[in-house]
């Protein structure tokens, strides 16, 4: 088997995962993981699929009719070899939530960087504020620290960050 990497980005209309996992299916492949979303009317997506290698071509060459059939543009990468992640570090739960401002984002992952952690996940979010306070910004990540970082270092990085940001900011271990 080969593993590959899709993303995929289309208008959202119905029928778009169902014609991307009848290709994975009809070229002998198991749909292994994937992150899907709608975003601003768009459907963007990350699928990791294991292919025979008889039939990776044959499926690399079905992905453009995807595109006119049903407006999913889909690319394939192959994962690296050895690809899958080797346990390391504690994982993590970050929650934040505060009014909603540019360099948010940034912020927070400059200071998971500058810790060693890597983000696994992330989804963040606006909403309107109660009684017309404006916008909040909202997120959650699961975050994995590295081999021999102290939890107590991520989180003082992570509070001083929202202090200054004047954010709420939970962060716990991850179950």
């Amino acid at each position: 088997m080969t593993t590959y990497l899709l993303t995929a980005l289309g208008d959202d209309r119905p029928g778009l995962v169902a014609a991307l996992a009848a290709a994975v299916d009809e070229h002998g492949g198991n749909w292994v993981d994937s992150q899907l979303a709608l975003l601003a009317g768009k459907f963007a997506g990350i699928v990791q699929v294991d292919l025979p290698e008889e039939n990776v071509e044959g499926f690399l060459n079905t992905l453009p009719a995807l595109a006119d059939e049903v407006g999913l543009e889909v690319e394939a990468s192959a994962a690296a070899t050895g690809a899958g992640r080797a346990a390391t570090g504690e994982s993590l739960q970050l929650h934040l939530l505060g009014q909603d401002r540019t360099g948010m984002v940034r912020e927070i992952t400059t200071a998971l960087t500058s810790q060693g952690a890597t983000i696994d996940g992330l989804r963040s979010w606006t909403r309107a504020a109660p009684e017309g306070g404006g916008m909040l910004f909202e997120a959650e990540a699961e975050v994995r620290l590295a081999t021999g970082t102290d939890e107590t270092q991520i989180r003082d990085a992570l509070e001083r960050i929202a202090a200054e940001l004047m954010v709420d900011l939970e962060l716990d271990a991850r179950d």
